[in-house]
């Protein structure tokens, strides 16, 4: 179960539209990768191990600042534009989204830093996890594809090239 910090996507900060992108394939490799260790019961050894590290790192420190560039520099910028309607409330249930992401990403740190402490997880936590997340794969599963699909081809026609690279610096 290798996993390789940092790697997919090429985009860059003149990018940040793409870097987004980028970082949502992260987000689906990272969480693939925690429920492929969960699949594998309460003990962990040494490569288990290491995965559920990395990927724990990864939901700890990159997760909530993708959020945050998305919060802080791409969903005011959509605002300021006059998004409404339809847009406007996707928007809305995107920023729900993160809450509650948020709220499990927590949830699970803190019983992945128990496992790694203990070595092992009682099969009653190693379910939870479980359902942790399968809740939070849904939950990214629909709001990737929202924002893929929909809100950055959006941001990509409706914000200026200064504003987009407006984003891309604030993003760096």
């Amino acid at each position: 179960m290798p996993v390789r910090i940092g790697a997919g996507g090429q985009a860059s900060f003149d990018e940040p539209l793409e870097l987004l992108k980028d970082c949502h394939r992260r987000i689906e490799s990272f969480l693939e990768v925690l429920l492929r260790v969960v699949q594998g019961g309460g003990h962990l050894n040494e490569e288990r191990r290491r995965a559920l590290e990395a990927a724990l790192v990864y939901f700890r420190e990159a997760a909530p600042r993708h959020t945050q560039d998305e919060e802080e520099s791409l969903f005011p910028r959509l605002r300021q534009k006059g998004v409404a309607g339809a847009a406007l409330e996707k928007v809305q249930a995107l920023e729900a989204d993160h809450v509650r992401a948020t709220e499990l990403d927590e949830a699970v740190n803190a019983c992945g830093v128990r496992w790694l402490k203990d070595g092992m997880l009682p099969a009653e936590a190693v379910e939870a996890l479980r359902g942790q997340l399968e809740e939070l794969r849904e939950l990214y599963r629909q709001h990737i594809q929202v924002e893929d699909s929909e809100i950055f081809p959006l941001a990509g026609e409706a914000l200026s090239a200064g504003e987009i690279a407006s984003i891309g610096r604030e993003m760096k």
